[in-house]
C-alpha cells in the first residue's frame, strides 16, 4: 500500500512540477512582452523557428527510437480518424462564420496535443510502455496536425481558388514537419536505421520545442476579452468536446480493445488543441 502511495505521489510530483515550469515559462513571455523586451511581432520569428527547427527536431528525437508494432496500428488509424470526423464536424458546425473567423476556428477543432500535455504524465505513470501507446497514436495525428490542419487554414485563407489535388499537395508539401513526418514514418517501415549524429544533432534542437512553444504562448496571452468572441468561444467548446464525448461514449462501449489502448484513445480525446496552430496562424495572417 506504501509502494503504491509513494508512486503515487511520484506521480503527481512529477506532473505538478511540469505544469508550474509550464506556467514559468508561459508567464516570462507575457512579463517580457509587458516589459518591452519581446513584441507581439516577434511571434511571427519565434512560430517561424519552432515550424521550421525545433518541431521537426522534435519529430526525429521522439520518432526515431519508436517501435512500430502491428497490434498497436489501431492506434495510428484512431489518431487519424478522430481528426478526420472533427475536422468534417467543425466545417459543418462553422460554415456560416465570416471568412475572417472561419479558418481559423476550423484550424482548432481537429487535432491532439499529445507531445506537451500527455508524454509528461504517460511517462510518470505508464513509463515507456505510455509512451509507445501514446507514440502510436501521435503518428495518426500528425497526418491531422501538419497536413489536414494545415491545408484547411490555407484553404479558407485562399477560399475563392477550386480545390486541385495538385493545390492541395504542392500546398502540403509547404508543411516541413509534415515533410519530416513522411520521411521517419517510411524509415521506420523500410526498418532504415537513422544516422547517430542526425538523432543526437534532433535531441539537443528539440529540447527548445516545449520552452519556445510556451514562450510564444505567453506572447500571444491577453486578459483583455472581447465579448463579441464569447459565443464562438462556446461554440468551439461544445463542438470540440461534446463530439469528443460523443465518440468517447462510443469506444468505451462498443470498441473491443485492451485497457492500455482504451485509456490511450479516451485521454487523446480530452486533450488540447496543438500549439502549431499559433504559428498557422500568424503564416495565414488570421487572429492569432
Amino acid at each position: 500500500m506504501k509502494e503504491r502511495e509513494w508512486m503515487g505521489w511520484t506521480v503527481v510530483s512529477a506532473f505538478n512540477q511540469q505544469f508550474i515550469l509550464s506556467v514559468i515559462i508561459i508567464s516570462l513571455g507575457f512579463i517580457f512582452k509587458k516589459m518591452g523586451l519581446l513584441k507581439e511581432a516577434d511571434g511571427a520569428i519565434i512560430s517561424r523557428l519552432i515550424f521550421n527547427l525545433t518541431l521537426p527536431a522534435l519529430i526525429i528525437a521522439s520518432f526515431s527510437q519508436l517501435e512500430l508494432e502491428i497490434s498497436l496500428i489501431i492506434l495510428i488509424i484512431a489518431g487519424f480518424s478522430f481528426g478526420l470526423i472533427l475536422a468534417l464536424i467543425g466545417i459543418f458546425v462553422f460554415r456560416k462564420e465570416p471568412a475572417s473567423f472561419k479558418g481559423v476556428l476550423i484550424m482548432m477543432i481537429p487535432g491532439m496535443n499529445i507531445g506537451l500535455f500527455a508524454f509528461p504524465l504517460v511517462e510518470g505513470i505508464w513509463g515507456a510502455e505510455g509512451i509507445k501507446y501514446f507514440g502510436m497514436l501521435d503518428a495518426g495525428n500528425a497526418f491531422i496536425v501538419f497536413g489536414l490542419t494545415y491545408l484547411l487554414g490555407n484553404y479558407y485563407l485562399d477560399r475563392d481558388e477550386p480545390i486541385k489535388l495538385s493545390h492541395a499537395v504542392k500546398k502540403l508539401t509547404n508543411s516541413i514537419p509534415l515533410m519530416v513526418y513522411l520521411i521517419v514514418f517510411v524509415f521506420k517501415i523500410l526498418s532504415i536505421p537513422f544516422p547517430n549524429v542526425v538523432v543526437k544533432a534532433a535531441s539537443v534542437i528539440s529540447g527548445a520545442n516545449m520552452p519556445l512553444s510556451l514562450l510564444l504562448l505567453g506572447l500571444y496571452l491577453s486578459f483583455t476579452f472581447d465579448r463579441r468572441y464569447l459565443s464562438r468561444l462556446i461554440k468551439y467548446l461544445v463542438t470540440r468536446y461534446g463530439a469528443s464525448l460523443f465518440i468517447g461514449i462510443l469506444i468505451y462501449f462498443f470498441l473491443p480493445v485492451s485497457e492500455m489502448i482504451m485509456m490511450t484513445l479516451l485521454i487523446g480525446l480530452c486533450l488540447p488543441i496543438p500549439l502549431s496552430v499559433i504559428p498557422y496562424a500568424e503564416e495565414f495572417k488570421y487572429d492569432h
